[in-house]
């Protein structure tokens, strides 16, 4: 397994993509500088052995060098060693609504992103539990399977958005059911987190969550949204809001949280119902809730040691730039006797 220990330092690759444009930017200039100058039989004699392949090979080797360097600063590193842990925890499944209400601002900055901080504050509160993530509109689609990962779980939950769900729509019941399927068959205590505003259109979320629990799974909701609503905003492709969506009629659809349905699915899966509000994600009343689930031993599979490789990197950028300083801007003498079709040159 390989992970960077320094991964803030891959935005120094920018410097590469500046380097080259610069490099063909000062390139171009200089040939309509000379051409100003002199013609090209003129500048040919002016300075007859200079190289135009070498300059550039020259740039390439150093813009390589700094890839290698800049590599080097992250410090990838290899696991070698695996070993089984054994922890204590539960199993939690992480049910998040992406559909369209969820960007709805009633909740500040919107209702998804509101979310996504609760998700990762709960991630940063966990020890030894195993997490998966669910996300769901008008489908439902596992994100990331059981884990204790929790680095893992949070790149996933980075890249969540409205999105990635082609079809919209509010199924809770078949995120329910695919909560449910996607836990193993080991003797753990499972629980399932669902975050959404609550709209269900979709089928009978409280009767899934009624069969979660007689397999002994608890099933918690975190309503997202207010009771008065607030409409749903339209951004274009460069995220800029164009609009709200409106129904047939040219009216301006309002979504609200509908608590009477989070609180039956909760009360069918013997969990509990926490609102979200501007102050509150509503979190810590359902943490409080899971931590009172008896935690079981899990055992797993981790690297625990890890070799540095930065070593490789910073010894191939040292000999990249030393073959860079080696290499002339002239052409060599044997050079301008041999022509692109290789016979020698006539004395």
């Amino acid at each position: 397994m390989i992970r960077f220990a320094n991964i803030e330092y891959f935005w120094f690759l920018l410097l590469a993509v500046v380097f080259f444009v610069l490099y063909l930017l000062f390139n171009s200039w200089k040939k309509t500088a000379s051409k100003n100058y002199a013609s090209t039989k003129q500048l040919d004699g002016i300075s007859p052995n200079s190289s135009e392949i070498k300059p550039v090979f020259k740039f390439i080797l150093l813009l390589t060098g700094l890839v290698f360097i800049v590599i080097a600063l992250v410090d990838p590193q290899i696991g070698s060693k695996l070993e089984k842990v054994k922890r204590e925890g539960i199993d939690l499944m992480l049910v998040l609504d992406v559909s369209n209400s969820m960007m709805a601002e009633d909740i500040k900055p919107n209702r998804l992103v509101r979310s996504k901080m609760a998700i990762s504050n709960l991630i940063d509160k966990l020890e030894g539990d195993r997490i998966g993530i669910i996300v769901f509109a008008g489908n439902a689609y596992k994100q990331l399977p059981l884990t204790t990962d929790y680095s893992a779980a949070k790149l996933f939950l980075s890249a969540v958005d409205t999105k990635i769900v082609p079809s919209q729509g509010t199924a809770i019941g078949e995120a329910i059911d695919m909560s449910v399927e996607s836990f193993d068959e080991q003797e753990h205590n499972k629980a399932i987190i669902i975050i959404t505003d609550g709209e269900n259109h979709e089928d009978d979320a409280v009767e899934s969550a009624k069969k979660a629990y007689e397999q002994g799974i608890k099933v918690f909701t975190i309503g997202m949204g207010l009771p008065d609503g607030a409409p749903i905003p339209i951004y274009n492709d460069y995220g800029g809001r164009t609009g709200f969506k409106k129904d047939k009629e040219g009216k301006t659809v309002v979504t609200k949280l509908d608590e009477d349905m989070l609180r039956q699915i909760a009360a069918a899966g013997n969990g509990a119902y926490a609102r979200a509000n501007n102050g509150s994600s509503g979190l810590s009343k359902i943490f409080n809730e899971i931590n009172s689930i008896q935690k079981k031993e899990i055992e797993s599979k981790q690297f625990t040691d890890y070799e540095h490789r930065f070593q490789i990197y910073i010894i191939a950028a040292l000999i990249i730039l030393l073959v860079e300083l080696l290499i002339g801007k002239r052409k060599s003498k044997w050079a301008g006797k041999v022509d692109l079709f290789g016979k020698m040159e006539k004395k």
